[in-house]
């Protein structure tokens, strides 16, 4: 929670559960501490079956219905508009919640998984048809040596999404390693212009 008064919500998702993800790490960290500094009430949670949250990993596709039920949660704590916020897997999970999900007011994808190695399963994205139906604000954000969101196919994927805002960060990978301050920043600031946005 904020030091003041909440003015809107957030919820942050982690990165795959299979391959170390939780909400236990420094680039969420560094998101949810600015996004309180902010003045929105934060929500980080473990998916189902990570680090001993109830249920089970349902492969990207039953873990929408935890974005579901954390917006919901957070959203008792505070009026205002909700931000998704989510990481790797996370952003892709959040990301298709979002398109039917009229509570969330924008995204912050960060290293949106575009090109995923065979071993990781990560569901499909939406279809451009679908994308291009998502009117909200996005942020895109990657690191310019992310080997599983280039930063190129990320433009390309952006020109899709009809108010999309694109940031690279030079020198730095999928786990936006020692920029983890910058880019919460970033999302911060898209995030925090929602506040200020006439309703």
């Amino acid at each position: 929670m904020p030091e003041d008064r909440a003015r809107g919500s957030a919820v942050i998702c982690h990165a795959h559960p299979r391959h170390g993800g939780s909400k236990d790490h420094p680039i969420l960290w560094a998101v949810r501490n600015e996004l309180a500094h902010r003045g929105f009430a934060v929500l980080a949670f473990n998916f189902r079956g990570t680090m001993g949250s109830g249920g089970t990993y349902g492969g990207g596709r039953t873990e929408v219905k935890d974005v579901a039920a954390a917006i919901g949660r957070v959203r008792i704590a505070a009026s205002g508009p909700t931000v998704m916020a989510g990481w790797s897997f996370g952003a892709n999970v959040g990301l298709r919640e979002a398109l039917e999900d009229e509570r969330v007011s924008a995204l912050a994808l960060i290293a949106l998984p575009l090109a995923s190695p065979k071993d990781v399963d990560v569901p499909e994205l939406p279809t451009i048809a679908e994308l291009r139906l998502l009117r909200r604000p996005v942020l895109v954000l990657a690191g310019d040596a992310d080997a599983y969101c280039p930063a190129d196919a990320l433009e390309r994927f952006a020109t899709d999404l009809p108010n999309a805002r694109v940031e690279i960060l030079a020198g730095t990978d999928h786990y936006l390693w020692r920029r983890e301050k910058e880019a919460a920043r970033i999302v911060g600031e898209f995030a925090e212009a929602l506040l200020d946005a006439p309703s």
